[in-house]
């Protein structure tokens, strides 16, 4: 009961614990809004700093995602692994605007329309926590966005790399959840897609 408990609401109680439930109720929350079958709850556990276990239940699809650290990657009991597609011209990713996409330039329409030119697919469904559970499932083979929060990606982000996959900022260095900008893929594709990102910055807003 003295565990930290961080959601958008905010941080509770201040106990100094150092472990810290992330907890996004309902991620993709105008989807369900709107009856769109794509949300999901996410949970993750960190201590310190480490992510140590995470949950993404997909309530329409019966789908629970299940990660713990050094533990591996599950769906339903069965264990995940990311996909081994590449190059990037035969891969289909996953993405998402921020809420201000209107209003500010960092909108993620030009990296969009970059990918869109580049992959094979692009899928633009509304909950990142689900599309970077689709990583680790193999589904999606990279996912790309900013603005993102910590409840957005904590689960996701332990999930993708128990199985096998890779996790970066924008540039390419070590990634933490309190980094606004997520790059996640099989490993295989994440060189062309850190370039491609990097390219697409040069040529206008993210």
């Amino acid at each position: 009961p003295d565990h930290l408990i961080l959601a958008e609401e905010g941080e509770y109680p201040r106990t100094g614990s150092s472990f810290r439930w992330i907890i996004d109720p309902v991620d993709g929350t105008t989807n369900y809004a709107h009856g769109f079958p794509w949300f999901c709850v996410s949970i993750a556990l960190e201590s310190a700093g480490e992510l140590l276990a995470g949950v993404i239940y997909s309530p329409m699809h019966d789908e629970l995602f299940t990660a713990a650290k050094d533990g591996g990657a599950y769906l339903n009991g069965r264990r995940l692994h990311v996909s081994t597609r590449s190059p990037l011209r035969d891969t289909l990713l996953g993405t998402g605007f921020p809420y201000d996409c209107a209003t500010d330039p960092a909108n993620n329409f030009t990296s969009f329309i970059a990918f869109q030119k580049a992959a094979r697919g692009i899928r633009r469904a509304g909950a990142a926590a689900l599309d970077l559970a689709y990583v680790a499932a193999g589904r999606l083979d990279g996912f790309w966005e900013l603005k993102l929060k910590p409840w957005d990606v904590a689960a996701g982000v332990l999930m993708i790399r128990e199985a096998g996959g890779t996790v970066t900022t924008f540039d390419g260095s070590a990634y933490d959840i309190s980094n606004h900008r997520i790059v996640a893929s099989n490993g295989l594709i994440h060189g062309e897609m850190v370039s491609m990102l990097a390219s697409a910055a040069q040529g206008g807003a993210a």
